[in-house]
């Protein structure tokens, strides 16, 4: 389980639900339903987590504050 932030919106254009974590850069998923999108995002995580470790980037700690919209 892990504690970032997740944007989910719907995309006309793929015809999906859309979950974005901004803290961790191009980590994106889909899905046809809101709680597709979610199950894949969190597996997207772990894919990004396990190869930025094993590429020995740096995992940014989660912020854990609410976005902000203009």
């Amino acid at each position: 389980m892990h504690r970032y932030g997740i944007v989910l919106y719907w995309s006309d254009e793929d015809r999906a639900f859309i979950a974005e974590v901004p803290e961790l850069p191009g980590c994106m998923a889909h899905g046809g339903t809101q709680e597709a999108a979610l199950r894949n995002i969190n597996d997207a995580m772990d894919f990004w987590i396990d190869t930025a470790r094993e590429l020995r980037d740096r995992v940014p700690e989660p912020k854990g504050k609410r976005p902000m919209f203009a």
